[in-house]
């Protein structure tokens, strides 16, 4: 089943949210989720602890990089959708789980911090290929973007990124107070209370959107299972 890591060395880029809306929207669609907890903070595993994590998301921690690999082939063998939350540093156990991933999905903010972390990444990922000989489909997400107010800087990254060949997403993750409100009182973004949370709607198009894409660039690459 299709293994999706999240991945770049710089910290704050938005992996862990980007990675915990996905699962909520595949497992909102009746999949079985599994999501490896690489990121040394836990938060996806706090965020298990918390009400309202639905049945069908496995949460798997304590990983290490002489362990991954194996947590990643143990779960596909029940889970239809492998979710990968990895640390923010170029290690093994990011460089391994990159080699056993069907996408790899490089969150960045429109900044050039996050610019040169998500270039590690692909070089990374280049790496990967000559020695697995073999494609692994990856693609730059644009995270914390206003609804508002487009930057001139982040208007030129996705046509930057295109004119160096590189695959960015269509959807960005909006900066959302629902979104962090997930990590704070737990459960996904179905849940949550409309009188509550201010513009949940928004919040909940996004993430579809999002989720949706990727999908759409799994059966691109045909590995994604009939429960998609």
């Amino acid at each position: 089943m299709p293994v999706i890591s999240f991945a770049n060395p710089k910290g704050g880029a938005g992996k862990t949210t980007s990675a915990l809306l996905l699962a909520g929207e595949l497992a909102g669609k009746g999949a079985r989720v599994a999501i490896i907890d690489a990121d040394p903070e836990r938060w996806i595993s706090q965020w298990g602890r918390l009400p309202g994590k639905p049945a069908t998301i496995d949460i798997i921690a304590e990983v290490s990089e002489d362990t991954i690999v194996d947590h990643i082939e143990s779960a596909a063998k029940t889970a239809q959708f492998v979710i990968v939350d990895l640390e923010g540093t170029a290690s093994l156990m990011v460089a391994n789980a990159i080699g056993m991933s069907d996408l790899v999905i490089i969150p960045a903010q429109g900044a050039s911090m996050d610019a040169k972390g998500a270039a590690k990444t692909i070089k990374l990922i280049r790496n990967q290929e000559r020695m697995a000989l073999r494609t692994i489909p990856h693609s730059i997400l644009l995270t914390r973007t206003s609804a508002a107010i487009t930057s001139r800087a982040l208007r030129n990254v996705p046509d930057q990124l295109d004119k160096a060949g590189i695959d960015v997403f269509s959807t960005s993750i909006v900066e959302r107070a629902a979104f962090r409100d997930i990590f704070d009182f737990g459960g996904v973004l179905a849940g949550l209370s409309n009188a509550r949370v201010s513009n949940i709607d928004k919040a909940r198009e996004n993430a579809r959107a999002f989720a949706g894409e990727v999908i759409a660039k799994l059966k691109s690459t045909a590995v994604v299972g009939k429960a998609a």
